[in-house]
């Protein structure tokens, strides 16, 4: 792909506008970088040559927009990805999640459904999944569905079971799928408690008290004011004494919301919530 010299800041900020403008989806506040290899990867599949031929088929192609979705936004899952979290998660969090008689956990940005289905697991595993309500949200409708469907490549897993029994080493990970050409069929029993739907970050609000919340590898691709209003907005969701689970390279430590929470096991990124950030003074 030759060098487009119309392929500059303030012209992918106004394609960005206008995506906004045309369809809804906000990334104005998505880091530019990140953006940057995205709309490169988009133009590279669709052998775009181009900012100019890119940007036309983007505002003019709704069908086109709706395809390329899925390279805007980030879609990497796995089950049981990063198996130390899902031990500590299983360890200190689950068992706290007990002492409520109802639960409900929000996960956001679940991308495909690996790793809400993990989560799932363990609260089966805890015996807690019959009184828990699992809201799935994530910006891209094409990611929903297949998680919705819950029917993942029995080649990726391989994978999956060996982090299962890094976390569960006593446990029966295929009780919980079906297996039937090459496809691997989630246990319905998992998915009836879980409710998957659209859910913006950068646009939406809060939907729901819960008691536990997962948004990881998500805010890493966002620019500091809008991390700020992601974590409000978990905040605003969680209950006294809630629990938010980041990425590994993600932390409430040099954020507004940090004096309002304490990290439950060091390096994990599971933090306990304190106070409401509505309570602190800046």
């Amino acid at each position: 792909m030759r060098q487009d010299a119309s392929w500059d800041p303030e012209n992918m900020q106004s394609l960005v506008e206008s995506i906004y403008q045309l369809y809804g989806y906000d990334f104005r506040g998505y880091m530019p970088q990140s953006l940057r290899r995205r709309f490169d990867s988009v133009m590279q599949r669709y052998t775009l040559e181009t900012f100019a031929e890119l940007r036309q088929r983007i505002v003019n192609d709704r069908d086109f927009f709706s395809a390329i979705l899925g390279h805007l936004t980030v879609t990497t899952s796995e089950m049981f990805r990063d198996p130390p979290f899902y031990a500590a998660l299983n360890q200190q969090v689950v068992p706290r999640l007990a002492t409520y008689p109802s639960i409900k956990i929000w996960h956001a940005g679940c991308s495909s459904g690996e790793e809400v289905y993990s989560l799932a697991i363990l609260l089966r595993e805890a015996g807690l999944l019959q009184n828990s309500i699992i809201y799935a949200t994530d910006i891209n409708p094409v990611a929903l569905e297949k998680a919705r469907a819950g029917v993942y490549p029995m080649a990726t897993l391989q994978k999956a079971t060996e982090n299962y029994h890094r976390v569960l080493p006593q446990g029966d990970f295929a009780s919980y799928y079906v297996a039937n050409y090459g496809m691997a069929a989630m246990d319905r029993r998992l998915r009836d408690h879980i409710v998957f739907a659209e859910h913006n970050l950068v646009t939406d609000s809060v939907f729901s008290e819960v008691q536990l919340i997962l948004c990881r590898n998500v805010l890493i691709y966002f620019d500091s004011g809008l991390q700020q209003r992601a974590l409000k907005l978990f905040d605003d969701s969680l209950c006294h004494r809630g629990f938010l689970a980041l990425g590994m390279k993600e932390s409430l430590q040099f954020s507004l919301l940090g004096p309002a929470y304490e990290e439950v096991v060091p390096t994990t990124r599971i933090y306990q919530k304190r106070i409401s950030c509505s309570q602190q003074k800046y």
